[in-house]
């Protein structure tokens, strides 16, 4: 062998030893078999609810009073055009759920996305600035954090009307706070770093400092962190509609799907169980996949 089939030999062995931490991330989240499961769940859901108009095999909304309370295909009087049963006014069940699942899924993601954006740029500059920045942004934390999540957002709803958009910014005003105390967390640690210092010395703006050295350090632990938080605020859209202040009839919702098969519960059981079933899965495979992400990412883990 030549010197220099040698010399590239061992610098492709360093390269491979040199393996960069999120790639190994990820070798070790699809060794999970568990958290991979969760993850092919989570997307099944999202599948669902993108390509609803096509996979739902009723309208969601097409009412059938002659099919009140249908059973599940299994049972006496049911039928595989309406498998999982109808609900009160006849409609197909599957086929709101399916509908169902656009509404928590897109809540769920505008929601985190917004509060995660406000809460990196607030976090960054509460840990980065320090002094009366950090003073202002970690009280109105701490004044938010006061109040319980689910009172806050419903005194919110209350405030501004139900409605689809009113529902993201009731959820989204006290969210960001999570992903805020977990940036400035890192930020502070991670100002003095030497790197940090270096870029400092030579006349880095602290835009530049925040964005280019310190942010893509912390992201790993954001997303992690939101993702976790995803599965919350599904259960708390699940738990406006299942009170009324949510969304509104006749758009379809696991929330206000669960409180309408309240009255029927002995009788058309269906209804609120199924419902409900989809909220558990879904919320449990989102914490099981996060779980496995903060597993795999985190490198305390892995000293």
């Amino acid at each position: 062998m030549t010197a220099a089939a040698t010399a590239h030999s061992a610098v492709a062995g360093a390269s491979q030893d040199a393996e960069s931490p999120s790639r190994l991330g990820w070798r070790r989240f699809r060794r999970n078999r568990f958290a991979m499961a969760a993850s092919a769940l989570v997307l099944l859901f999202v599948v669902l609810a993108v390509f609803a108009p096509w996979i739902a095999p009723q309208d969601p909304n097409d009412a059938d009073l002659l099919r009140r309370l249908q059973p599940p295909v299994w049972m006496p009087g049911g039928e595989w055009a309406y498998p999982l049963g109808c609900d009160a006014l006849g409609r197909d069940l599957l086929s709101r759920i399916i509908y169902g699942a656009r509404i928590s899924i897109f809540i769920g993601a505008a929601v985190i996305v917004i509060a995660t954006g406000i809460g990196i740029v607030a976090g960054l500059a509460a840990g980065y600035f320090r002094g009366w920045v950090d003073a202002a942004i970690s009280r109105l934390v701490d004044i938010l954090l006061a109040f319980p999540y689910l009172l806050f957002a419903i005194g919110l709803m209350a405030t501004m009307g139900p409605g689809l958009q009113n529902i993201v910014l009731a959820l989204a005003y006290k969210e960001w706070v999570i992903p805020c105390r977990l940036v400035r967390g890192e930020t502070l640690a991670l100002r003095e770093i030497e790197y940090v210092e270096a870029a400092r010395a030579v006349g880095a703006s602290s835009g530049y400092i925040m964005a280019r050295e310190i942010l893509p350090n912390i992201l790993s632990p954001v997303i992690v962190v939101s993702t976790i938080r995803m599965a919350h605020v599904i259960i708390l859209e699940a738990s406006l509609s299942f009170l009324g202040i949510g969304v509104q009839p006749p758009t379809a919702s696991w929330g206000s799907l669960v409180a309408d098969g309240r009255s029927f519960i002995w009788d058309a059981w269906w209804i609120s169980t199924f419902s409900g079933l989809a909220i558990l899965l879904l919320v449990l495979a989102i914490n099981v996949a996060s779980q496995g992400l903060r597993d795999a990412f985190d490198p305390r883990l892995h000293e």
